[in-house]
């Protein structure tokens, strides 16, 4: 086993107190006892639905060989024998370890937020930067008030690159978790009416994406998209916080990491970019201008950092896009023909639409193949929802979608908004947009599947791949 944390550092950092007979140390940290490992620590972690000590049995169970405990939870886990470390509260003892191992860590940090491509930026930064060092990213999404410390518990201490997501639905999420991480560079990706529902404008947004600043350490880099109108802002709220440089990508001739020419092909983008004052071309694995802009922002942060970017261009080319977040399937239909699906089912807000949209409209068409939209509510717009969903009639024109096929409460205002030249059938449930789906799609198609991820869209793309092979 290699070790990960040894328990007498994991005690001192946690401020624990030892029951039992300790083993070494502990090779992983897990806080589902489903898949918790042999040799790793369970963390009995309290959240809104579960409380982790009534899982104790079956992460010992599943192999767990130490387990973190609040005091007042000690006299239920009276017949456990497997040694434990007990806390005054398991949550806040996660985030006393990961703060131990940001303080013990000699890595380049990154820190990405933003309305949209947080994830992907991430995963971007994650291929790009392995070919120079030892990378340690986030799992899936964890970008939140549990995810954030857990990620960063479980980098190892001789990790070179460190990438985490943070993510927000409301003011002061952000600030606590950055003050954790104190990344080198922070990247926003683009600040977007995401979860508007809970802010009274954009700029408020931006407000609140901007905490991220506030944990960038001293001589540290402020990475921003040039291309949003909110980045004025955003630059004067990064000098506001002390960061010492603040950088912009995007197409903006004043970008330090700029996109020069971008052209969509068949199994993703080609680019031609200046980082400074180096021009390079390079093929990105995934396709979309607004995935060209996020790959500026880690090109950008490889140099920042001195990794070889050279070889992190090259390994973009062999990035895919994962599932619901662009991956592309083929649909075997039932004449014998195919459409081609675009999984975009994750996650949904007014400017992501209107990209994914964008890059659609960039897609060749075989004789006869239409572009296709299948659309679901995006959520927690607040009262702005009307209007934002009925705006997305700019970019499906500007597209060329010929059809749009939505579902819920929401999406009706868009479908009484479509012009008489664009086809429109609304559902009122997923189970209605699947039967409608298969009805509707024909051979030589490509629909795009996109909406917040509680409308449920994936329930559709697994219905259509049935018969179908990923690209």
């Amino acid at each position: 086993m290699s070790i990960l944390w040894t328990t007498d550092d994991m005690i001192a950092a946690m401020d624990g107190r030892p029951v039992g007979d300790m083993p070494e140390g502990i090779g992983g940290i897990s806080i589902d006892s489903r898949t918790v490992q042999p040799d790793e620590a369970f963390f009995a972690i309290k959240g809104e639905r579960f409380d982790g000590h009534d899982f104790c049995t079956k992460a010992v169970a599943n192999g767990a060989s130490l387990l973190i405990v609040s005091e007042d939870k000690l006299p239920a886990m009276g017949r456990l024998r497997t040694p434990m470390i007990v806390v005054n509260d398991v949550l806040e003892a996660l985030g006393r370890l990961g703060q131990a191992a940001r303080a013990r860590s000699r890595a380049r940090i990154i820190a990405v937020t933003g309305s949209s491509g947080k994830t992907t930026t991430k995963e971007m930064l994650r291929t790009a930067l392995e070919p120079s060092g030892t990378v340690h990213a986030s799992d899936k999404s964890f970008n939140n008030h549990w995810g954030v410390p857990l990620t960063l518990a479980r980098m190892p201490e001789a990790t070179q690159f460190g990438i985490f997501e943070i993510g927000m639905n409301h003011p002061n999420e952000i600030r606590p978790l950055v003050k954790m991480v104190r990344p080198h560079i922070a990247i926003i990706t683009i600040i977007a009416p995401a979860h508007i529902g809970h802010f009274s404008s954009i700029e408020e947004i931006a407000h609140a994406k901007a905490e991220i600043f506030e944990g960038v350490v001293t001589g540290g880099t402020a990475l921003l998209n040039r291309d949003d109108a909110q980045f004025p802002l955003l630059e004067e709220l990064a000098r506001q916080a002390g960061v010492d440089h603040v950088l912009g990508f995007g197409e903006h001739p004043r970008s330090a990491f700029q996109l020069r020419e971008y052209k969509s092909v068949r199994d993703g983008g080609e680019l031609a970019i200046s980082l400074s004052d180096d021009a390079m071309e390079l093929k990105l694995g995934v396709g979309g201008r607004h995935m060209a802009q996020n790959a500026l922002a880690v090109l950008g942060a490889a140099k920042l950092t001195g990794a070889d970017v050279g070889k992190a261009s090259i390994a973009l080319a062999t990035l895919r896009a994962g599932t619901g977040r662009g991956e592309t399937h083929r649909i075997a239909l039932g004449d014998g023909g195919s459409a081609t699906l675009i999984d975009e089912s994750y996650n949904a807000n007014p400017a992501s639409v209107a990209a994914t949209l964008e890059s659609l409209g960039q897609m060749s068409l075989k004789e006869g193949g239409r572009r296709i939209a299948i659309l679901g509510d995006m959520r927690e717009l607040g009262d702005k929802s009307a209007g934002y969903h009925a705006g997305l009639v700019q970019p499906l024109k500007a597209a060329n979608v010929d059809m749009v096929l939505s579902v819920g409460d929401e999406m009706a205002a868009l479908k009484n908004a479509l012009p008489d030249d664009v086809s429109g059938h609304h559902c009122a449930d997923v189970d209605d947009l699947i039967t409608l789906a298969r009805q509707q799609l024909r051979d030589g198609d490509v629909a795009l599947v996109k909406g917040s991820n509680s409308i449920g869209l994936s329930r559709l793309v697994t219905a259509l791949r049935k018969n179908a092979e990923t690209e």
